[in-house]
């Protein structure tokens, strides 16, 4: 995409306003879509907020260095926030739109026939949905070769990840386009079926349930469980995927832990699935057999290991927890 194409987003809540900032920032025009009818007064109360919102969010940026304070109002005024009476104006020139009106199919389906009213036959349909599947949106527009999901996880203008879902019927080009686009403004796509929860949501339902039952059998008080995610979970998945870490550690350490919770605390949710199973059986045990869910027959373990502890160790000095030894 050229730099200055536009870009819209259909629904001007806190999904959209932290699209349009996001996309802003890195150089082009957003039109912002409000997708409730209002009176003239309504609505120009509703554009002010809207921008002073974005407004604030450039502006804490500033305040932490990430641009000067002169650059806001530039960045700004790549935002228009435009009402449902003049959707024509803010669709018809679009490259990609992203649909961010709240979960309900209702919305969802206007918002969708706006899109077909108005925007350009090349134009791309991404829905921000967390929680409906892409495959059951499709239904509801006519250009279904030209829609896909892009779940932003908010707060949108920080977070890099966005999980793009496409449909058997999405055109291959628009998924290129648009992943290319998240790229170039900075984002980090992945793409995943659609499945209920996607990637984020899915896992972070489970575990934040859990953190919850800790607290609910008395295990542990919300403060402390929360500081054994910041400065535990949160701090090694922060340096090492998931799956990466379970290589690292190894396999079978999950394995065998699996096995034992799921004992202990007489509950299936902690049972290991097949994947993990048949990964023992085949000695894909991650790093210390060269085969785990990643392949490291050609990878200098010794070197990546340092590359790990390194980026381990600017998180600790970037938050001021590195301590000289004691000599």
């Amino acid at each position: 995409m050229a730099e200055r194409d536009v870009v819209c987003c259909i629904g001007a809540g806190r999904m959209g306003r932290g699209i349009a900032h996001a996309v802003a920032y890195a150089g082009h025009k957003v039109h912002l879509l409000d997708a409730k009818p209002r009176d003239s007064a309504a609505f120009e109360a509703f554009r002010t907020e809207t921008l002073d919102v974005i407004n604030g969010s450039l502006s804490s940026l500033a305040r932490l260095g990430a641009l000067e304070f002169s650059d806001v109002s530039t960045i700004l005024k790549r935002v228009e926030v435009h009402s449902l009476e003049d959707a024509n104006t803010a669709l018809a020139d679009a490259k990609i739109v992203f649909e961010g009106v709240p979960e309900v199919l209702d919305a969802k389906k206007h918002a969708f026939a706006l899109f077909d009213e108005h925007a350009s036959k090349n134009a791309i349909l991404a829905s921000t949905t967390s929680t409906i599947l892409s495959t059951d949106l499709a239904e509801f527009t006519k250009s279904p070769d030209r829609f896909l999901n892009a779940h932003w996880l908010n707060p949108a203008f920080l977070v890099p990840l966005v999980e793009v879902s496409p449909t058997p019927n999405t055109d291959s080009n628009v998924i290129t386009e648009l992943n290319d686009f998240l790229e170039s403004i900075g984002k980090v796509p992945v793409l995943c079926k659609a499945s209920p929860g996607y990637i984020v949501p899915r896992i972070q339902a489970l575990a934040m349930n859990e953190a919850a039952r800790i607290v609910e059998d008395g295990v542990a008080s919300a403060e402390d469980v929360d500081k054994a995610i910041k400065y535990g979970f949160g701090f090694r998945f922060a340096v090492l995927g998931m799956l990466e870490f379970i290589d690292w550690g190894g396999g079978d350490i999950l394995y065998h832990a699996s096995n034992y919770m799921t004992k202990a605390m007489n509950d299936e949710r902690f049972a290991a699935p097949d994947i993990i199973k048949s990964n023992m059986e085949n000695d894909r045990i991650g790093l210390r057999t060269g085969q785990g869910f990643y392949n490291y027959d050609n990878v200098d373990v010794a070197e990546y290991q340092q590359q790990k502890m390194a980026a381990f160790l600017k998180m600790l000095q970037d938050n001021d927890m590195v301590r000289k030894p004691v000599l």
